[in-house]
């Protein structure tokens, strides 16, 4: 019995030193992971352009002449600035300038022409008058007054085909005249020329039906400059004329640009290359301070509600299934939490966790699990408010 009671004790020590060494010379080595604390502070929910969006003028117009011609004169080139009414572009008006002169001319000849019809219907009309007295007198026939009253009527009728004829011409002097402003471009609003496809001397063409030709003068008002961004159908009932925006410039890195949103398409577009997206377009609260060139990329992030003082995590901490993973004196603990409002940066924690509590947003290996011991490295500026 005593030889079992040694053998025993000895078996008892060596599982003591093998557990001693496990905890000590062959434990393994904690864990390195990043936390942060829960900390309060403002709280945003969002919702972005699922696609790059465009910066646009409202007020652009891309212009052609109405009728082919050589160009003689541009006094605006690219990115200068001009004012509404004034000549952009103007082609050569020769031909024009000489069908108004011809027109003219018509005019001339057909007031004459009606002066002398005319006259002579008032002769006729006085020679019908005669005759129809010395017929009521008997002393020239019936018949020789019926031919004074045909040939005064006929007298009228081209007395007024002569006036028509003088209403038709000044007709067509209006018509030149106007063919002659279509040699002309006019500037339909102040703004800048942004692109030029012509050049003096050269020759241009308006577009036929159903073959476009590049437009020979591009403008545009920079002071009307929007972004149109595509959002995500599913957020479309959620979106409306009025509501604050962030506007994000791949120009500007790092900055920020306040917004409201203007227009909310009223209908989504169906595209089978791309996903069904609604259309919006967002208005800088400040144009002035800063200077957009339409066709940038801009991202456009539309503010939905906010909270400010509450507690909240990165939303890289948070683990799907609304959990986290929490620094409990070295081991990691597993805890669920309840979340409210919530963007790509910030979650708001109604419970689950409280401010102060060390959260790990280091998730990205699997040996961080719960359970596992860690050493703890605060993440730097967390806690800021925004």
């Amino acid at each position: 019995m005593r030889r079992w009671t040694i053998r025993l004790l000895i078996l008892l020590g060596i599982v003591a030193v093998g557990l001693a060494l496990r905890a000590t010379v062959f434990a393994p080595k904690p864990i390195e992971v990043t936390v942060t604390e829960v900390s309060r502070g403002r709280v945003e929910q969002t919702v972005t352009n699922s696609r790059a969006g465009t910066v646009k003028a409202r007020r652009r117009a891309q212009i052609s002449p109405e009728t082919g011609g050589r160009v003689v004169s541009i006094p605006f080139r690219e990115g200068e600035a001009f004012k509404k009414g004034d000549v952009l572009l103007r082609l050569d008006p020769s031909v024009p300038d000489a069908r108004t002169t011809l027109s003219r001319r018509e005019l001339q000849t057909a007031e004459q022409q009606r002066q002398q019809s005319c006259l002579s219907a008032e002769r006729a009309a006085r020679e019908r008058d005669r005759l129809q007295k010395l017929a009521a007198q008997g002393i020239i026939s019936t018949d020789a007054y019926d031919q004074a009253q045909s040939a005064a009527a006929s007298a009228a009728a081209a007395c007024r085909a002569a006036r028509a004829g003088v209403e038709q011409a000044r007709a067509s002097v209006d018509l030149s005249a106007r063919q002659g402003g279509q040699m002309i471009i006019r500037a339909p609003f102040d703004g800048i020329v942004a692109d030029l496809s012509a050049e003096v001397g050269e020759y241009t063409t308006p577009s036929p039906p159903g073959l476009p030709i590049p437009p020979v003068v591009d403008v545009l008002d920079p002071r009307s400059i929007y972004i149109s961004a595509p959002m995500d159908e599913v957020d479309s009932a959620r979106i409306h004329a009025g509501q604050p925006a962030r506007i994000t410039i791949d120009a500007y890195p790092g900055r920020h640009f306040a917004g409201r949103v203007r227009r909310v398409a009223p209908y989504v577009l169906d595209r089978e290359e791309q996903n069904r997206t609604v259309e919006i377009e967002v208005d800088l609260a400040d144009p002035g301070s800063v200077k957009l060139l339409p066709g940038t990329s801009a991202d456009v992030e539309i503010l939905l509600q906010e909270k400010d003082s509450v507690p909240r995590i990165p939303t890289s901490a948070l683990i799907e299934g609304e959990k986290v993973m929490v620094d409990d004196h070295g081991v990691l603990a597993e805890r669920r939490v309840q979340a409210g409002l919530k963007n790509w940066d910030w979650t708001e924690i109604v419970s689950g966790v409280a401010p102060g509590d060390l959260l790990v947003t280091s998730l990205d290996r699997p040996e961080v699990k719960a359970g596992a011991r860690v050493k703890a490295t605060k993440a730097g500026g967390q806690g800021k408010t925004l």
